[in-house]
């Protein structure tokens, strides 16, 4: 396994990379979770796929297996801003009293569709992706000037990601979304985990 990281507009670089995640999105968020969100029959696109959005994805071999959105709290492109921001603003159907305050701050990127494969079967594998993507987003923000990542994510994940030696922290109120998962906001330092996770 190794990682990748570019914007969209260098999508090209690296073949049809950027396709397959989409691919994956759509498997996991809009057939597996149910989530009514822009797809079509391939794929799974939505609003914060901008040129103000970067990626951080896994490969095995040929084939993404997991991927990242990362993008910076100063970014706009056209009337959106970054997810938690249009939450807090109350222009998407995210609860506003989930994000705690709103953050333009070129220092703090936020972390979305965030998703590992299920073609990965182990748990062990899925540990060890999971970890290459957060290494991937966190070497991207880095180069970029920023120290801190957000996410709207799953209130369990921040655990998983402790354990992978990722100081993540949940902060405000939690929601329970229509997937039946509990989501909240979480936050974390931009750096290296405290122990690293070896892949093949």
């Amino acid at each position: 396994m190794r990682y990748i990281t570019f914007d969209f507009l260098g999508q090209h670089s690296h073949g049809n990379a950027f396709r397959q995640y989409l691919r994956i999105r759509r498997r996991f968020f809009v057939e597996g979770l149910g989530w009514e969100i822009p797809h079509n029959d391939e794929v799974e696109m939505d609003q914060y796929d901008n040129p103000c959005a970067h990626y951080a994805l896994v490969l095995r071999g040929p084939t993404v297996i997991g991927g990242a959105r990362v993008m910076p709290t100063t970014a706009a492109w056209g009337r959106h801003r970054y997810m938690l921001r249009d939450a807090f603003r109350g222009e998407i159907s995210i609860p506003r009293s989930v994000v705690s305050e709103e953050i333009v701050a070129p220092e703090v990127w936020e972390c979305t569709r965030l998703v590992v494969s299920d073609e990965v079967a182990s748990q062990a594998e899925r540990s060890a992706c999971l970890s290459l993507i957060l290494e991937g987003a966190v070497e991207l923000v880095r180069r970029h000037g920023g120290d801190e990542l957000i996410s709207l994510s799953p209130v369990l994940l921040a655990r998983t990601l402790r354990q992978l030696g990722f100081p993540a922290r949940r902060v405000g109120e939690s929601y329970l979304e229509s997937d039946g998962r509990r989501y909240a906001m979480l936050r974390m330092p931009a750096m290296a985990p405290a122990h690293s996770i070896a892949a093949e």
